[in-house]
């Protein structure tokens, strides 16, 4: 096996090893508020509004940064899903979606993933 092939590999292990890759595995139990083919959708268990739910593709895509050409449509899904949920959960008077990206982006899990808040007036600048 090449150096490559199994630097690839062990990359691909270690986004699947994150505690989403196990969530979406249903190796840790979870309630999800969505789920499709695509991804999956669950309420932040350290939320930082009166609504903050996650939608994370089950493709293990490490950062928004990492993701390339043949995700556009996986993209503009999750997209999608993070406005459909937003109004299930009450949220049509507005509500936010952020994506962390790499350290300066204070990404703390590395599998992509949309933070949807809600429910309360948002500050701007964020932060």
């Amino acid at each position: 096996m090449s150096d490559e092939v199994a630097k690839a590999q062990a990359a691909d292990a270690t986004v699947e090893d994150t505690i989403f890759g196990k969530i979406i595995r249903k190796e840790i139990p979870c309630n999800f508020i969505h789920e499709d083919d695509r991804c999956v959708a669950f309420h932040d268990i350290s939320a930082q509004a009166p609504v903050h739910f996650l939608v994370i593709p089950k493709k293990p895509i490490p950062q928004l940064s990492k993701a390339n050409e043949e995700d556009e449509a996986l993209l503009g899904h999750l997209m999608l899903v993070a406005k459909k949920v937003a109004a299930e959960q009450g949220l049509g008077e507005g509500f936010r979606i952020v994506i962390n990206d790499g350290k300066n982006g204070a990404q703390s899990v590395y599998h992509l993933h949309l933070h949807v808040l809600g429910g309360r007036q948002m500050k701007w600048p964020p932060g």
